[in-house]
């Protein structure tokens, strides 16, 4: 139901009004929510695959391990820097890195789905890089570990360098939760990885600060360019410089008139 008043226009809000008051910081926190989403999705994916990929590699006895993951310093298997994330060498091994590659890898990718991929492309390079170019010989690595490090170190930069308070209190929090992970990126870690896991920290780190939010000059705050009229004199326009039919050089006035000279 609704009331109208006796007499004059009814005044009833409009739809402009009711955008106008607040719309922006809405129209943030929608954007928020559909990433938010999107993350979510993302990494029901990411998990559902790597554990599709376990089913597979467990059935063929783990062959895809010694196909596709890191040897180091074999050209052949420099490639495969790009597929060990994706497996496990045991039953085990999988359902340790799941819980925290979901969980870093939704923080990772709450803020924009597109950065995220861009983040695990790097991480994916620094970390696989590190095992293929510093590991010891014959040693095959696989696992997601690498990504989990890289996007923990990516979570807490961004935190810092996007001073944005729900970042802030995540990278704190997920800090205090997880930070024993930490500890097997010390080197002499036995049956892991720690090349792998510091190559993933430092590409996490400086995907903090390459995929950091550019902000832009604000409204009004760019000096316009002078423009011809000031205290030099009025610019002719084209109304200015239209003369009569029968003037010797009529043709020429409108040309200029139509170029704006």
């Amino acid at each position: 139901m609704t009331a109208q008043s006796g007499s004059g226009t009814p005044s009833l809000p409009t739809a402009a009004h009711r955008t106008a008051k607040g719309g922006p910081n809405r129209r943030a926190a929608e954007i928020d929510v559909d990433e938010a989403r999107k993350a979510f999705f993302v990494m029901v994916g990411f998990i559902a695959l790597i554990w599709i990929l376990q089913i597979a590699n467990w059935a063929d006895h783990y062959g895809l391990d010694g196909s596709y993951g890191i040897l180091p310093r074999s050209l052949g298997h420099l490639g495969d820097i790009f597929s060990a994330p994706f497996l496990h060498f045991s039953w085990n091994h999988i359902e340790g890195n799941s819980g925290p590659l979901f969980v870093f890898g939704f923080l990772a990718a709450y803020r924009g789905v597109v950065k995220f991929l861009g983040v695990t492309l790097v991480v994916a390079i620094t970390s696989g890089l590190a095992v293929w170019l510093f590991q010891s010989n014959n040693e095959l690595t696989v696992g997601a570990s690498g990504l989990i490090f890289g996007y923990f170190g990516y979570v807490l930069t961004r935190g810092i360098i996007e001073r944005n308070l729900i970042d802030a209190l995540a990278a704190i929090v997920i800090g205090l939760s997880y930070a024993y992970i930490l500890t097997v990126a010390i080197p002499g870690a036995h049956g892991v990885s720690w090349i792998g896991h510091l190559g993933g920290l430092v590409g996490g780190i400086a995907s903090g600060w390459i995929f950091r939010t550019r902000r832009g000059l604000p409204r009004g705050g760019r000096a316009k360019p002078p423009g011809r009229s000031g205290p030099a004199g009025p610019t002719k326009t084209g109304k200015e410089l239209q003369v009569g039919q029968d003037h010797p050089r009529a043709d020429l006035y409108k040309e200029l008139g139509d170029l704006g000279i």
